[in-house]
């Protein structure tokens, strides 16, 4: 059976387009079959993120109103031909675009896919109402902050409304140095305060912030939830583990004052 996973928040800023095409393109490397869909019609970035910008000519929502097939608006990783991308470039007054249309549309991905995974608007609008309906499966990306936390609890009592009633969380942007020093949310305490099961503990990684592919932290980090993914597990990435003991905290000091 496919597995199909929408990725959503409750705020903008966590990186949830940035963890929908790491986890992605990790899946297929582990020889999945994987389509990414851009279902986030205003603010559509996951062809930036995957920098398959150049290669849109037809998007999602040609193939809902009959302007191309659902073949034609598909690309293909050229690195990693088992994962497929369909782009959502262009802004559209969406409410024209119906959840049954994309839902329609959805059902031709099915011989192409193990895994279908969804990026989901930000917020609680008719666009996460859509990508929501297309899914059996949740992942919800928060940062180790109260307000993303906050928005992140209406968004997992909004998934579980639609059946799906073990939605688990990428707690997204950690920053081990703060974690150590208690002056940010341990992602312990963000799953227990969201009554949540974790997926995975992602660093905070400058090089993905810069435009680059991403540290070994990070992609160590990505191959870990991958793997819980995959196996129905879970194993966590230490963030705080290299600023621990008396090098850890000589770390720490580094660390906060560049």
């Amino acid at each position: 059976m496919v597995r199909r996973i929408v990725f959503t928040s409750g705020k903008g800023g966590v990186g949830k387009t940035s963890v929908t095409a790491l986890m992605g393109r990790t899946l297929a490397k582990k020889g999945q079959r994987v389509v990414l869909v851009d279902l986030d019609f205003g603010l559509n970035n996951l062809d930036m993120a995957l920098r398959k910008e150049h290669l849109v000519s037809y998007d999602l929502a040609d193939v809902v109103e009959g302007r191309c097939r659902l073949k034609q608006a598909l690309i293909i990783d050229e690195k990693t031909p088992n994962l497929l991308f369909l782009p959502s470039k262009r802004a559209y007054l969406t409410e024209s675009i119906s959840a049954q249309k994309i839902r329609a549309a959805m059902e031709g991905l099915k011989p192409y896919a193990d895994y279908i995974l969804f990026d989901c608007p930000a917020g609680m609008d008719i666009g996460f109402h859509r990508a929501v309906s297309c899914a059996n499966e949740g992942v919800v990306v928060v940062t180790p902050s109260p307000l993303a936390v906050r928005d992140a609890d209406k968004v997992i009592a909004l998934l579980r409304s639609y059946g799906i009633d073990t939605p688990k969380v990428v707690v997204n942007r950690v920053r081990g140095e703060l974690v150590a020093d208690g002056d940010m949310l341990s992602p312990t305490a963000v799953c227990k305060l969201l009554k949540a099961a974790p997926l995975c503990v992602l660093p905070e990684d400058e090089n993905l912030l810069l435009g680059g592919e991403g540290s070994a932290s990070l992609k160590k980090a990505v191959k870990i939830g991958v793997e819980n993914l995959m196996k129905g597990e879970f194993k966590a990435y230490d963030p705080t583990r290299k600023y621990r003991g008396l090098w850890g905290s000589i770390r720490r000091k580094i660390k906060r004052s560049v």
